[in-house]
């Protein structure tokens, strides 16, 4: 679990890493074509960081809803349909 938060810190690292080299490249009024070919990196690496908290998620609190009973199991499985509406939206 440490690993895993460990990890999802690095990725979040170098995702700020981008959007600050996107912020200077409209400040220096780069070309709008590679500006948004950096918007478009960000927007995979944010996907990224959402694919580690949720198997992180998956393995860790839905593993213990599922070990805990019908109501737990319920609980979690509409938080992750919630989820899955708002990443639709």
């Amino acid at each position: 679990m440490k690993q895993d938060k460990q990890r999802t810190l690095d990725r979040l690292s170098r995702l700020e890493g981008q959007v600050r080299g996107v912020a200077r490249m409209v400040e220096e009024d780069r070309y709008c074509v590679d500006i948004l070919a950096q918007t478009a990196a960000v927007r995979s690496a944010l996907k990224a960081v959402e694919r580690l908290v949720l198997e992180n998620h998956a393995r860790h609190c839905v593993e213990e809803a599922i070990a805990e009973g019908p109501d737990a199991q319920r609980k979690k499985f509409n938080e992750l349909i919630a989820l899955l509406q708002k990443a639709q939206g």
